[in-house]
């Protein structure tokens, strides 16, 4: 059965998110999806983790239109939306702490467990085939190329495994970095024969 205040959340999510991209609402769908499954495991609070999950970009469209960090609006962004459906206040300080603390540079780190899941849970979907996918997206969304993917799964992407909060989400790193890995040799090897 859906928790009707989820899927007020959900439908606050999709008409607030706007267009399609690699923040876009099937990475949302994707991050609450890990977020439940590395919830269960580590017994994280899902009254906090879920909601989190699902609003922890609810503002990348403002930070690019602003320039502004999308965690630390969303968290206000969520903390009035959360408040606008009466949902538990007691769960609200964690919902929005975990927000601040998700992203890869965010200055917040993730001081409970459930903003570690969601920390991890992000982390992990820019890893693995759908971390190339979003990756190529991403340098297409900036105007960049081929070698500007190559640049960010260099710079992010492959230190990604060691910012693991959760041994749920080092395991499951591990795999998908191994992946990029392959690709990464592949892409670069088949990138130098077209050189020659």
């Amino acid at each position: 059965m859906v928790d009707p205040a989820t899927e007020k959340i959900r439908e606050y999510v999709r008409a607030t998110l706007g267009r399609p991209g690699s923040h876009g609402l099937d990475h949302i769908e994707r991050v609450t999806a890990m977020c439940e499954r590395i919830g269960r495991e580590e017994h994280a609070d899902m009254r906090i983790l879920i909601p989190a999950a699902l609003l922890h970009d609810i503002a990348r469209p403002l930070e690019k239109e602003r320039s502004i960090p999308h965690e630390q609006e969303g968290a206000r962004m969520a903390e009035a939306f959360l408040h606008s459906i009466a949902y538990d206040s007691d769960c609200i300080p964690a919902i929005t702490h975990a927000i601040r603390a998700h992203r890869y540079r965010s200055t917040e780190k993730p001081a409970s467990l459930e903003a570690q899941v969601l920390s991890d849970a992000d982390k992990l979907d820019a890893m693995g085939a759908v971390g190339i996918a979003r990756t190529f997206m991403r340098a297409g969304e900036h105007n960049g190329s081929i070698h500007d993917g190559i640049g960010h799964f260099r710079d992010k992407l492959l230190k990604l495994p060691d910012l693991m909060y959760t041994g749920t989400a080092r395991r499951i790193a591990g795999e998908r970095s191994a992946f990029l890995l392959r690709f990464l040799e592949a892409l670069e090897d088949e990138m130098s024969v077209s050189q020659d």
